[in-house]
């Protein structure tokens, strides 16, 4: 538990000694993680986009099969965020069966509203989040949104994301002036991303408030 944690907290130093000590298998444990913060609300933390520029560097490297990853993750990213809609969609009626206090009933029917217009945008956007990737999906299930159209987002989220940061690692990840400031791109990246997406959710909402007479 201990080493999973050190790799989590020192991504960029600790993969080399995962890819040396358990050979063929860092594929499925990288799979495992992918899956993991894509697929449970309770893992967010989990190092998606640091993961994936590694990765793709050392595939550069030859110490992994860019290609075989890239395959392998894409399934564990689209199962993951399979498994947190049911998860949701699970819950949601549960939830909102019953008048609560704490919640408000109509706020479901608008989230499914929004997830009716611009759902796939959301599924597919969110991928490149933090946080938002774990769940944006869960939200979905929540909210009902349409199994196939939720499906082919989650794909081609899956697609972009995977395929994008592994080819971004593959062909920048060793360059000296990157590898030795990584971990300082990686916030700026993540802080470049999320800004924008909250000043968005902020206008909206604020925009959204019923106008007084």
């Amino acid at each position: 538990m201990a080493e999973f944690f050190q790799l989590i907290l020192n991504i960029d130093q600790s993969l080399g000694v995962w890819v040396a000590e358990y050979g063929a298998w860092i594929y499925l444990i990288l799979a495992g993680i992918i899956f993991g913060e894509t697929g449970l609300v309770v893992l967010p933390f989990l190092p998606g986009d640091s993961l994936l520029f590694i990765a793709g560097a050392f595939g550069a490297s030859g110490l992994l099969d860019p290609v075989l990853l890239g395959g392998i993750l894409i399934v564990a990213a689209i199962l993951g965020n399979t498994v947190n809609y049911h998860v949701g969609h699970y819950i949601g009626p549960k939830v909102f069966a019953r008048d609560y206090r704490f919640l408000d009933r109509k706020a479901l029917i608008r989230t499914h509203a929004f997830y009716e217009q611009h759902g796939g945008k959301t599924i597919v956007l969110s991928r490149f989040l933090p946080l938002f990737r774990t769940f944006a999906p869960f939200v979905a299930g929540v909210a009902g949104m349409q199994w196939w159209l939720f499906q082919l987002y989650n794909a081609l989220g899956a697609v972009l994301w995977i395929a994008g940061l592994i080819t971004l690692g593959f062909f920048f990840g060793n360059v000296p002036i990157i590898k030795d400031h990584l971990n300082t791109i990686v916030l700026v990246g993540v802080a470049a991303a999320a800004v924008p997406a909250a000043l968005g959710v902020l206008w909206k909402l604020l925009h959204a408030r019923p106008r007084q007479s």
